[in-house]
């Protein structure tokens, strides 16, 4: 059986008497819908409705492999989509408490997500006036994630040495988790009924209900698991716990 080591960084927190070895926290990234904003999951079945696939295939993956004549008129309507759900975006509870505090600590910030620009800028300009955001990584960088090329494009524009091994990667989906995993990043899995099935997933490394739960967790040091699923943290009590599902399960 393969043990179990903890992902750790050290407290933000300057008074928080740290007598291990912890490494720095270098930054944060951010997946966008879901994470910064309530999801908007009814996009995704209009989006395979609107160019024609079943539910199990991908759909940026899926427009990529069209011939490239087709490609253009197939993510305009990809983007038609975003832009009319875009107007309805709403910020995630807890979102200008965590960035405010992240502001304070002066902690590096950065997107990676699978949308295009326009509804990015239109969340961070709506919900977010000041907060600055860079590299934002979208959807015109390929591949995509689940790949890690683009969190390692922000260690790479941040000029970090250990890849993504000193960031935390934030987000909702399997994508999020796989494409952290893979760059060397902790995870962090804000949590929802949807998703709550990723909480034992061997790529999470922590589950949140409400992204300013983040608050204490980085004040006090980060800690989370990988590896066997059998000692502290319990990511999946965690995301039960939190939604309230012991007895849904």
């Amino acid at each position: 059986m393969t043990s179990r080591t903890a992902r750790r960084f050290a407290p933000l927190n300057p008074e928080q008497c740290n007598d291990n070895d912890a490494p720095l926290l270098k930054g944060i990234v951010f997946d966008v819908d879901g994470t910064l904003c309530e999801p908007q999951t009814y996009m995704f079945g209009e989006m395979r409705a609107a160019v024609g696939i079943p539910k199990t295939s991908d759909i940026l993956d899926h427009i990529y492999a069209l011939p490239a004549a087709e490609q253009e008129p197939a993510m305009a309507k990809i983007r038609q989509i975003e832009g009319d759900a875009m107007l309805k975006q709403r910020p995630q509870i807890g979102l200008i408490e965590l960035m405010d505090y992240l502001e304070r600590r002066g902690m590096r910030k950065a997107i990676c997500t699978r949308n295009f620009d326009t509804p990015v800028n239109h969340l961070i300009s709506t919900f977010l006036n000041g907060q600055v955001f860079s590299p934002i990584v979208t959807r015109a960088f390929r591949p995509p994630k689940p790949d890690p090329a683009g969190i390692l494009h922000i260690a790479s524009q941040w000029k970090l040495p250990d890849r993504g091994n000193s960031l935390i990667m934030v987000g909702d989906s399997l994508d999020d988790m796989t494409a952290g995993f893979r760059a060397g990043a902790a995870t962090v899995l804000l949590v929802n009924e949807v998703n709550a099935h990723l909480a034992s997933h061997e790529h999470t490394n922590l589950c949140i209900e409400r992204l300013d739960d983040l608050v204490k967790v980085l004040d006090d040091g980060f800690v989370g698991e990988i590896g066997e699923r059998e000692e502290q943290p319990d990511t999946e009590g965690q995301a039960k716990a939190a939604l309230g599902l012991y007895d849904r399960y």
